[in-house]
């Protein structure tokens, strides 16, 4: 953890690099010639600094496929969401097979660094050049640390240095963090903190009712924070694992955007109908009546005493580790879980479990689980469920 000195350093260094180039920043806004853009599509600002993308951008995480990111880019799509650790690298590898060729002031490309654990400013660093060679790039636009939820790993010494380091270098214009839980706290902080200039966070429409959540982002925005949403689908485009009541995606995006403090949002896809879905609410994001109905907001979405929800989506609040007699990354599992059985991405669900400090069969060890979950998530049934990939030899999920 940092010291109050250290802290105002790093501080400090966030505000220089937030306005040092802003002439710079102002031209890479514009450098995509109004001409070129498609026609109606929404742009917004993506905070302080400076960058105006489409209101939907890609996350690529799950993408395999090199055409449905070459039609992203050919259908007005900018900005391109991926990770040093997404599907071992082959993601960016791919990435940077089919971006060489294309001007570099056409995109907008963020990688995210995880470390599995505690790693110096060095290793965190070598990771990045791993991933800018992976991507065949000089440099990312923004460069995150990955899955923030606590404020000893978001002021981690080290990574403040790396992250500090890559942008005086050159090898990253600006710099961020993801969060999956905790959000409207990793929020504040990253205001707070006066150092990190993009948020990509979880949020959809099940966080209607979240107020501190809504708050949050009110207050990152008039920081001039550049926000953006993931998870904008809530679980992965059902409302259950047997996927027999599917979620109107479409309206799921929209209502995301209809949020001014969000500025883009990543979506992913897997397919060429989903992609068209997506690029459709690029130029169109307002909600219709029946959209609002599929969507049941005026469902109770939290717990009534005894029943349990289908629904495939962790809200993160991390309510359930505080009961939990064996200290499990619960929120952590709860994602693997999603990415399980709404994703039916077994390969991503398996590096999330590898990457967290799972004790395998510690559910299996008490007699009554200790963990209500507040929005009615069968917890200690999904541990069970998603731990069992952990048996699973790696080479059978690529």
């Amino acid at each position: 953890m940092l010291n109050r000195r250290k802290f105002l350093q790093y501080s400090a260094a966030g505000l220089a690099g937030s306005m040092v180039p802003l002439a710079s920043r102002a031209a890479y806004a514009d450098s995509i010639p109004a001409e070129n853009r498609k026609k109606d599509i929404i742009y917004r600002t993506l905070g302080k600094t400076g960058i105006q993308l489409p209101v939907v951008s890609l996350g690529v995480m799950r993408v395999d496929n090199p055409n449905l990111v070459r039609s992203a880019l050919d259908g007005g799509i900018i900005h391109l969401d991926t990770a040093n650790g997404y599907q071992q690298g082959r993601n960016e590898e791919m990435l940077g097979i089919l971006l060489t060729g294309r001007p570099r002031d056409s995109f907008v490309i963020t990688t995210k660094i995880h470390p599995r654990e505690p790693i110096s400013t060095e290793e965190f660093l070598s990771m990045l050049n791993t991933s800018l060679k992976r991507l065949k790039l000089d440099y990312v636009d923004m460069l995150y640390l990955h899955a923030v939820d606590n404020r000893d790993y978001m002021f981690n010494e080290n990574y403040l240095n790396a992250l500090a380091k890559a942008k005086k270098e050159g090898k990253a214009r600006f710099v961020g963090l993801s969060t999956h839980s905790n959000m409207a706290k990793v929020l504040r902080w990253a205001v707070e903190s006066k150092f990190y200039e993009v948020v990509l966070t979880s949020y959809n429409f099940m966080m209607h009712n979240d107020s501190d959540m809504h708050a949050a982002l009110e207050e990152a925005g008039r920081a001039g924070l550049g926000i953006i949403a993931m998870k904008t689908m809530a679980g992965g485009g059902y409302w259950d694992r047997e996927k027999t009541q599917k979620i109107n995606t479409r309206a799921a995006l929209k209502w995301a955007l209809q949020n001014p403090n969000i500025h883009t949002a990543i979506p992913g896809c897997t397919t060429f109908d989903q992609l068209e879905e997506n690029l459709s609410v690029m130029s169109d994001i307002t909600l219709t009546e029946d959209e609002l109905r599929d969507l049941r907001l005026t469902e109770p979405m939290h717990r009534e005493e005894g029943k349990e929800t289908s629904s495939l989506f962790c809200f993160g609040c991390r309510t359930c580790e505080k009961q939990c007699v064996k200290h499990l990354p619960l929120p952590e599992l709860m994602r693997a879980y999603m990415y399980t059985y709404g994703y039916r991405d077994m390969a991503l669900a398996r590096e999330v479990i590898d990457n967290s400090s799972h004790l395998k069969g510690a559910c299996a060890e008490c007699s009554a689980c200790t963990v209500s979950c507040p929005h009615g998530l069968p917890v200690a049934q999904r541990v069970r469920d998603v731990e069992r990939l952990a048996d699973v030899p790696r080479e059978f999920l690529v």
